[in-house]
């Protein structure tokens, strides 16, 4: 994959992320402390945006960071509950064994509830 692909790649998931929100480019720079027109160019892939503003951006769109490199095409975007539970798994990663098992058995008795 070379450079261009991969500033449209982030640029195309941070698009998707913002209309699923329901911003504008605007609104998320504002929300984000950019300028609209910033917004613009790293969604064209256009700028090469840095850790920190990508983390800002991450921060503005309520989503982790690490969401903005997952690669999704738009006709098979994640649906919201993909989101969340990657966000969970990504929390759990972080984590120790005994925090894992405890989640993991929280989990059981909620999906139990559902039966």
């Amino acid at each position: 994959m070379n450079e261009k692909e991969i500033l449209k790649l982030v640029g195309a998931r941070i698009r998707i992320s913002r209309k699923k929100r329901g911003l504008s480019q605007e609104s998320l720079g504002e929300k984000g402390g950019f300028h609209f027109s910033y917004i613009g160019q790293i969604e064209r892939g256009e700028k090469n945006v840095s850790l920190i503003n990508l983390a800002k951006i991450a921060n503005a769109l309520e989503v982790n960071v690490a969401q903005l490199f997952s690669y999704v095409h738009e006709d098979s975007e994640l649906t919201e509950a993909d989101v969340e539970v990657k966000e969970i798994v990504m929390m759990l990663r972080e984590s120790n064994l005994e925090k894992v098992r405890m989640a993991k058995n929280v989990v059981r008795e909620i999906v139990r509830e559902k039966e």
